[in-house]
């Protein structure tokens, strides 16, 4: 993807913006984020988005799952929280999940707090960790599964660079009726190699 470091100032050169986006960067989990994050995953006007099934959860059940998700333990799994750049204001959470040798292929979770949604967030996120995943995971492969009536993340993912693999008919429930879900992918081959901040 890149060409072999000149020198320890390239390296260092990627390793100071390796978390850093145009709109966002990315940081570890902070207890501080855990009550925002636990109010954006309860909201159902949004969990309809996210979640197979919407039902009120305990805020220590949700709290544990954020934790987990960004312990990042396994090599294959990370989890960051996702911060403004200019404010440092708490904006969302993302996830790259279930790489495994030698596949090398991951799932992204996305979490854009409500009151920060159309704001270009999403994009930004999506991007910044498609790129750490290929360039510093090594990912050959990364996917993400999505509702198909949830047309402004569709477009989000096309815009960065995910491609349509298919389409999983009637495979979640909601309002009485089943829905389809549509699996959408980027592969490292077809990644661009500039910064995370220039689409690909």
């Amino acid at each position: 993807m890149t060409s072999e470091w000149a020198g320890v100032g390239a390296a260092q050169a990627y390793g100071a913006t390796l978390l850093d986006g145009d709109l966002v960067r990315f940081r570890a989990l902070d207890d501080a984020d855990l009550p925002d994050l636990v109010r954006w995953w309860r909201d159902p006007a949004w969990a309809v988005l996210q979640q197979i099934i919407v039902r009120p959860r305990p805020a220590d059940s949700i709290t544990e799952m954020f934790r987990n998700w960004s312990k990042g333990e396994r090599s294959g799994d990370v989890g960051f929280s996702v911060v403004d750049r200019t404010s440092d204001t708490l904006v969302g959470h993302v996830t790259l999940f279930g790489a495994t040798l030698p596949v090398r292929a991951a799932t992204l979770a996305v979490m854009i707090g409500s009151e920060h949604a159309g704001h270009g967030y999403g994009t930004d996120a999506v991007r910044l960790l498609t790129d750490y995943g290929f360039r510093e995971m090594g990912l050959n492969r990364i996917e993400i599964q999505v509702h198909a009536f949830n047309d402004r993340a569709r477009a989000v993912y096309a815009k960065v660079g995910y491609h349509v693999e298919g389409v999983r008919r009637e495979a979640t429930f909601h309002d009485g009726r089943f829905h389809d879900e549509v699996i959408m992918s980027a592969l490292a081959r077809d990644w661009s190699s500039e910064p995370s901040g220039t689409t690909p």
